[in-house]
């Protein structure tokens, strides 16, 4: 796990509830492509439910990120792609399950037309650094 530092609203930003302004860290840095509700045999899940398709995603996530040798207290910057902005509250909610609220990486949420099949409700993308 590396050292990060974080700065939740810097002087002249308003302060932000869901995420955090900017997230310092040294050590090596790991990119995990956005990730879907896709289950190990590549099948999509919870078809139309956001929550479960944030599950899925969260935990495909935590399994990349392993593969990697990080964590989710090693993630600086989440991205989240969702075809409705109603689905963040999903998203939100499984995000409490793997990161504290106090630890709270910079993010982005960004609503598309469409993701690459019309299954999928959201895509979630990582960046962590991790202790060299």
């Amino acid at each position: 796990m590396s050292e990060l530092t974080r700065i939740p609203a810097p002087d002249g930003v308003a302060p932000a509830a869901q995420y955090t302004h900017v997230v310092l860290g040294t050590g090596r840095f790991v990119a995990v492509s956005g990730q879907l509700a896709l289950d190990e045999d590549g099948k999509p899940v919870g078809q139309g439910d956001a929550e479960v398709q944030a599950r899925q995603v969260f935990a495909n996530l935590r399994r990349c990120l392993a593969a990697a040798g990080a964590t989710f207290d090693d993630v600086v910057k989440l991205t989240f792609f969702v075809t409705d902005m109603a689905h963040m509250s999903a998203i939100r909610a499984a995000r409490a399950e793997h990161i504290p609220d106090d630890r709270l990486p910079a993010a982005s949420a960004v609503q598309v037309a469409a993701l690459v099949r019309p299954e999928f409700l959201m895509e979630i993308e990582a960046f962590a650094v991790v202790s060299p």
